[in-house]
């Protein structure tokens, strides 16, 4: 004898399908960002503080979100930033631009315009010529994605 709630049981096993994948893409997506800084600051545990981060609250249009990154350093020869690192936390690649500095300039600062996928979290590491690493951060609203998945 055939059951006529096929459909129905077909649609339920479906959503507890989707269901159990989000946890699975969550953790994912986490070790992707993980590796991702991995690679650009090695085994460092970044600190807080010492940047400042500007960024809009709400960007209108993901496809161009503006930053501006300001580290406080000297910039000498004995105490400088040697790179900043920019990481969009939900994009579908997590590092968005990584910055070379050297001492010759006057002060660490970049501004750029970055694309995002959705409201997410922007990630900044500024990686000092001893080796350590600061970190800053900033939830960006994005009404209108400019990531391609």
């Amino acid at each position: 004898m055939r059951h006529t709630d096929g459909p129905t049981r077909r649609a339920t096993l479906g959503a507890i399908l989707s269901l159990a994948a989000l946890p699975f893409a969550a953790v994912a997506q986490d070790d992707t960002l993980a590796a991702a800084i991995r690679e650009q600051v090695g085994d460092a545990t970044p600190t807080e503080g010492g940047i400042t981060l500007r960024a809009p609250t709400v960007a209108e249009n993901g496809g161009q979100v503006p930053i501006t990154i300001l580290v406080d350093s000297p910039q000498t020869t004995e105490r400088h930033v040697a790179a900043i690192h920019v990481f969009a936390t939900r994009n579908p690649t997590p590092g968005v631009a990584s910055f070379r500095l050297t001492p010759l300039l006057a002060r660490a600062e970049v501004q750029t315009r970055i694309r995002l996928a959705e409201e997410q979290r922007i990630l900044v590491l500024a990686q000092m010529n001893d080796g350590s690493v600061r970190q800053a951060a900033a939830e960006i609203r994005v009404t209108t994605g400019g990531c391609l998945s």
